[in-house]
C-alpha cells in the first residue's frame, strides 16, 4: 500500500520571534536572580520604587483618613461639649456653696464677736435675730424675731458687739421692735470715758451719726474721745460704748458746740442682736414709776414721738408701764 505523507509545514516567522523573545526573557530573569541573589540590588530598586509611588499611596488613602478624622472630630466635640456643660454645671453649683461658706464665715464671725463682748463683760444677755430694718429718717427701728414668749422687756438695752444699739419700745408675743440710738426720737445720756464729762447724744435719723448738742466752749471735749454710755435716767447700764466724736464746730450763736459722733454698733448690719437682761453693773430698768431717778441734770432717753411726728415712740404693748418720757438736754435746749 502507498504510504501518505503530509506536506511539511514551514517555519513561521512569528514562532521564530516569540520564541527569541521568550529566551531573552529567560536569560534576562536569570542575571536579575543572579544580581538579586549575590548584591541585593532588586531589594534595592524595590525600596527606590516605593518611595516613588508612596506619595500615590497618600494621595489615595487621603479621602478614607478625612472621613475618619471627620467622624472622630465629631465624637470628640460632642464629648467636649458635655463636659463643658457638666463642669459649668458644677461651677455654679460650687460657686453658690462658696458665697454660701463665706456668707456663714461672716455671720460666724459676727457671732463670735457677740458672744466674746457678752463674755468678756460677764453680761446675761439673750441672742435675738434681726427681722426685719427700717433706717427711714423718720424711723430708726428694727423689728426682731424675739418676743414676750421669750422674756423680752420693754425698756431692755439691746447691743451688738460693738456697743449700743437701742432700746425695746414694742413687745408683741412673738416679735419686738428696736427703738435705735439714731432715731430722731432718741436721746442717750453718755460720759466721755477720757474725763467722765456728761453729755446727751441724739439721733438724727441717720445710721452713720448721732450728734452732741450744746456743749459748753469750756468743756474738755475733744475730736476723737469715746463717749459710753453713763448710766444716769435709769435706762442703760453705764459703761456701753456709744460713739466717737469725729467733729466740733460751734453753733450758730457761737456760744457753744455741736459734735458729730460716729455710733459704736453696726448700725446697718449684722443679722442678730443681744439683748441686755442684767449685768455686774446692773440698773433698774424703765418698767416703773421709780425707774427714772436719775439725775435731774440728765436727760432720759427717748424724745417724744412729736418730736419727729410719730407718736408710736411710746410703748404700745403695755399699757399699764409709763409712757416713755420726753429728753431735755442738760446744757442747753436742742437746736
Amino acid at each position: 500500500m502507498r504510504s501518505y505523507a503530509s506536506p511539511s509545514t514551514p517555519n513561521r516567522p512569528g514562532d521564530v520571534s516569540a520564541t527569541l523573545w521568550l529566551s531573552a526573557y529567560l536569560a534576562l530573569a536569570v542575571v536579575l536572580i543572579v544580581l538579586d541573589h549575590r548584591g541585593g540590588w532588586l531589594s534595592q530598586a524595590r525600596g527606590h520604587a516605593t518611595l516613588l509611588v508612596q506619595p500615590l499611596w497618600i494621595a489615595a488613602g487621603w479621602p478614607g483618613r478625612a472621613i475618619t478624622r471627620l467622624y472622630d472630630d465629631a465624637g470628640t466635640m460632642r464629648q467636649l461639649t458635655e463636659d463643658n456643660r457638666r463642669l459649668r454645671n458644677e461651677l455654679l453649683v460650687n460657686s453658690a456653696r462658696m458665697a454660701r461658706l463665706q456668707t456663714l464665715a461672716s455671720d460666724n464671725t459676727r457671732l463670735r464677736g457677740l458672744l466674746d463682748a457678752a463674755h468678756n463683760n460677764q453680761l446675761d444677755v439673750q441672742l435675738a435675730p434681726i427681722l426685719d430694718i427700717d433706717l427711714d429718717p423718720t424711723r430708726q427701728r428694727l423689728v426682731l424675731g424675739a418676743g414676750s414668749n421669750e422674756s423680752v422687756r420693754l425698756g431692755q438695752s439691746v447691743i451688738d458687739a460693738g456697743g449700743l444699739l437701742g432700746q425695746i419700745i414694742d413687745v408683741q408675743p412673738a416679735v419686738a421692735t428696736v427703738l435705735l440710738v439714731t432715731d430722731a426720737a432718741h436721746a442717750v445720756p453718755v460720759a466721755i470715758e477720757r474725763n467722765g464729762v456728761r453729755l446727751v447724744a441724739y439721733g438724727e435719723g441717720r445710721s452713720d451719726m448721732l450728734r452732741l448738742h450744746s456743749i459748753p466752749l469750756s468743756s474738755d471735749v475733744k475730736v476723737g474721745d469715746r463717749l459710753l454710755t453713763s448710766g444716769l435716767g435709769g435706762r442703760f447700764v453705764a459703761g456701753f460704748p456709744v460713739g466717737t466724736i469725729v467733729s466740733l464746730q460751734p453753733d450758730d450763736s457761737r456760744a457753744f458746740l455741736i459734735g458729730e459722733v460716729m455710733p459704736a454698733a453696726q448700725l446697718d448690719r449684722g443679722r442678730d442682736v443681744l439683748l441686755l437682761r442684767g449685768g455686774p453693773d446692773e440698773r433698774s430698768w424703765a418698767t416703773g414709776s421709780d425707774s427714772l431717778d436719775g439725775d435731774a441734770e440728765e436727760a432720759p432717753d427717748v424724745a417724744p414721738g412729736a418730736a419727729n411726728g410719730t407718736a408710736d415712740a411710746a410703748p404700745k404693748s403695755a399699757p399699764d408701764a409709763p409712757p416713755v418720757p420726753a429728753a431735755a438736754p442738760a446744757s442747753g435746749d436742742r437746736r
